[in-house]
């Protein structure tokens, strides 16, 4: 499905459950997690081969969501698309909850991988492409970092390997809001430029509005086109997309919001359905 306003109003919707379980919680990661919105929908609600009925069939698309502190937007894309029921949702962060901070493989349907430690995730992502390509599979491999992730030296210790092992069946996107917990990414540790980083490592680079529905399906199909490389998506988002008063806001990163300020940004993305 690629009905572009239909993409739209599932963002919306898992823009509002974001806001709505997080301050169930009292805790939790919203800045990063409404950031990623519009690449989660694309992929959960067009792009991949996945079945809900059926998490871990043998040829599904994989997702490893490195930035794992953003585990709302996932769960959330994960309770829409069917593989639990969205009363879960409620119970974020909740001793005895299938949704714990950090996403967990062993105990939430549809989750491909535990993340959580930051650099870890596309080791992972290489891994499950290497794995496709010497069991001459044809899923596809998915992985999401965020840009203050790309810090850490393990990512690029992965970048060089995906590169070594030709996984063209593996793209990555960063999730490139410039916001991370303790300030901008350009002042806590300038990882610029980040797309000649990546070239420089041997991937295809490919830069996009990150809340484009028509730029992330135009980059998906180059990089399924692209042979012989990795192909990483920068994606230029806004931290807190949707919420006006979370928007760009680094104190957002990891604060939930409080009852009012949930009615006041569910009031917000009851009035608009373009986000």
């Amino acid at each position: 499905m690629r009905d572009i306003q239909k993409l739209k109003e599932i963002a919306l919707t898992l823009r509002k459950d974001i806001i709505k379980m997080l301050t169930e919680s009292g805790s939790g990661h919203p800045g990063g997690s409404l950031s990623a919105v519009e690449i989660l929908t694309a992929l959960y609600f067009s792009e991949m081969r996945i079945d809900p009925n059926n998490p871990r069939w043998e040829d599904r698309d994989r997702f490893v969501l490195c930035k794992g502190h953003a585990a709302p937007v996932l769960y959330a894309a994960l309770a829409e698309r069917g593989f639990f029921d969205k009363k879960h949702l409620s119970t974020l962060r909740k001793l005895g909850s299938i949704l714990q901070g950090h996403p967990n493989m062993n105990d939430t349907p549809g989750v491909d991988m535990s993340t959580g430690s930051l650099g870890q995730g596309l080791s992972v992502a290489n891994g499950m492409a290497l794995a496709g390509k010497l069991d001459n599979k044809d899923y596809r491999v998915y992985a999401l970092l965020g840009d203050g992730e790309i810090e850490e030296g393990q990512v690029w210790e992965a970048a060089m390997t995906a590169a070594h092992y030709k996984l063209d069946n593996l793209t990555a996107f960063l999730d490139h809001n410039g916001l991370q917990i303790d300030g901008p990414v350009s002042e806590v540790m300038n990882v610029e430029p980040v797309d000649e980083k990546f070239k420089a490592f041997g991937w295809h680079v490919i830069v996009i509005d990150g809340h484009d529905f028509e730029q992330i399906f135009k980059a998906i199909d180059e990089a399924k086109a692209t042979k012989g490389k990795p192909t990483i998506i920068i994606a230029n988002t806004i931290k807190g997309k949707g919420v006006s008063f979370m928007e760009n806001v680094v104190g957002w990163h990891g604060t939930a919001p409080n009852k009012e300020q949930c009615e006041k940004a569910l009031a917000e993305l009851g009035g608009d359905t373009n986000a």
